[in-house]
């Protein structure tokens, strides 16, 4: 008679720890949504009357009835993002919907200018022209490391500040780290002339969609207004990362043991392979670099507004200013991106393949869009906006400008770290702080040079950002040494920023 040896089953393995994630801004947004649909029940009902210029009058406001049944404010939560889209505003008869009349300051406009620069950056990378410019500039001064690290950084600066370059980046990572590894600096070199030279661009933004535009259009002005003050920041603030980044660089070359990143397993067969040389460029892909420039030059001469540059207010005497808003630019950003896809070769089938890929790729950021205006447009429907200005406005008012300034600067920080979307972030915030500027007597452009500059910071080091932990991941280093690196830069930053926003608050 035979046995058999039963054996005890083992138990389950615990399932492994999740630990805390800080949730994406998607999800954010729909609790902000909720949290302000369920406020405008209990905050009172306000309005300023407004100047011919649309402005709140200080001293102006008073109660008024809203005239929202509950199902009137149920239907707002339900149709929130979709008038965040077409963007309607209560009338005198109560709630209005999308396809009624109305007065509009819908995302739409911004929402299509999103995908359509989108369109642009993708169809621009697939012609391999940006990629070999690049590598160009890098394999040919690679002899000379500082001049390398200064000459990349400006590039990636350049992209940051014009289109707000970031998960782009992600992309020159293998081209970095062996280039910077062969020139006897470490991975946090090449991570922070990736990080640091984009990320400066993008917080000291002139024309970067995303941060600048999208905020202008929020707070009702031009996306040229202050581009002058945000340029001289950006000439200001991008030497600053730049001898930062040399610093360390110099040091580390002198003496290995000081690096911060240490070094990992295969580093010595990228600093034999540096990055090879690099291929001339073709005449195609110098057509289609001298075309991307060309675009961003024009799209900067069309939003300026030259006549008050210039002389003053009255542009009658202009006739070549050409007022472009987010309509005409999303027009200009799809016809050139036809225009590279054609010269870059690449065919009907790739370049409507790219297209459509481009526009895919930005779709999340053009939906960030849409949900923060409809939480805009929740407050304006429910008419609880001018309360939350009013209950700001002796704050602002007693206040000198230089303070006003640094306040903007000091109150994005925070929101930066709730809303880790920049486009999001600027949706949200500018159509409550940038009336704030009329009481205070600044410029709105003030007010949105605070957010990016704030917002700008905060990207710099946000565990949520894919950009920064992605780069990171990439180079081989980890995010405490980051941190320990760049806080010194952060803290120059803070400063320089501060002093800049309370300045210009006070021209």
């Amino acid at each position: 008679m035979s046995t058999t040896t039963r054996t005890k089953p083992s138990p389950p393995a615990d399932p492994p720890k999740r630990g805390f994630r800080f949730p994406s801004a998607f999800t954010v947004l729909f609790g902000v949504t909720v949290a302000v649909w369920l406020l405008a029940f209990v905050v009172p009902t306000g309005a300023y009357k407004l100047d011919d210029a649309g402005a709140p009058i200080p001293g102006s406001y008073g109660g008024v009835d809203a005239g929202l049944s509950f199902g009137d404010r149920l239907m707002q939560l339900f149709m929130a993002p979709i008038n965040g889209l077409y963007g309607v505003k209560a009338t005198e008869g109560g709630f209005i919907g999308p396809y009624e009349t109305g007065e509009l300051f819908g995302a739409v406009g911004v929402f299509m200018f999103v995908l359509a620069i989108g369109i642009f950056i993708t169809m621009s990378m697939k012609t391999g022209a940006i990629d070999a410019g690049i590598a160009r500039v890098a394999t040919r001064f690679r002899s000379h490391g500082v001049i390398v690290i200064a000459l990349l950084m400006v590039l990636f600066s350049l992209g940051g500040t014009t289109e707000g370059m970031a998960e782009e980046t992600l992309g020159f990572y293998a081209l970095v780290i062996p280039l910077m590894l062969s020139l006897g600096y470490d991975r946090m070199v090449a991570a922070a002339t990736i990080l640091i030279g984009a990320g400066i661009g993008v917080l000291a933004s002139t024309v970067n969609p995303f941060a600048t535009g999208v905020a202008s259009e929020a707070a009702g002005t031009s996306i040229g207004n202050g581009i002058g003050f945000r340029l001289l920041m950006y000439v200001v603030l991008v030497p600053v990362g730049i001898l930062f980044v040399l610093r360390y660089a110099r040091r580390v070359k002198a003496d290995p043991s000081r690096s911060l990143a240490g070094t990992h397993e295969g580093d010595a067969e990228l600093v034999a392979l540096g990055v090879g040389d690099a291929a001339a460029l073709t005449r195609k892909q110098k057509i289609v670099l001298a075309i991307v420039g060309f675009t961003f030059v024009l799209m900067i001469f069309a939003i300026v507004p030259w006549a008050q540059v210039i002389s003053g207010p009255d542009a009658a005497s202009y006739a070549w200013q050409l007022d472009w808003y987010f309509p005409e630019l999303a027009a200009l950003f799809i016809v050139m991106a036809v225009v590279v896809g054609l010269i870059g070769g690449l065919g009907e089938k790739g370049l409507t393949d790219t297209l459509v890929r481009g526009a895919g790729d930005f779709i999340g950021v053009g939906l960030i869009i849409v949900l923060a205006r409809g939480v805009t447009v929740i407050m304006n429907n429910s008419q609880i906006t001018d309360t939350v200005l009013h209950s700001m406005e002796d704050v602002v008012s007693n206040s000198s400008a230089g303070v006003f300034g640094g306040l903007m600067f000091l109150i994005n920080i925070p929101l930066a770290f709730l809303i880790p979307s920049t486009s999001g972030h600027a949706a949200v915030a500018m159509p409550i702080l940038a009336p704030l500027a009329d009481f205070a007597g600044v410029s709105r452009a003030m007010v949105i040079t605070a957010f990016q500059s704030a917002s700008g910071i905060v990207n710099l080091i946000t565990p949520t950002s894919a950009v920064v932990m992605g780069g990171l991941a990439l180079a081989k280093v980890r995010y405490d040494q980051y941190l320990r690196f760049i806080a010194p830069l952060l803290l120059v930053l803070v400063v320089v920023c501060a002093a800049f926003i309370s300045i210009g608050s006070r021209v």
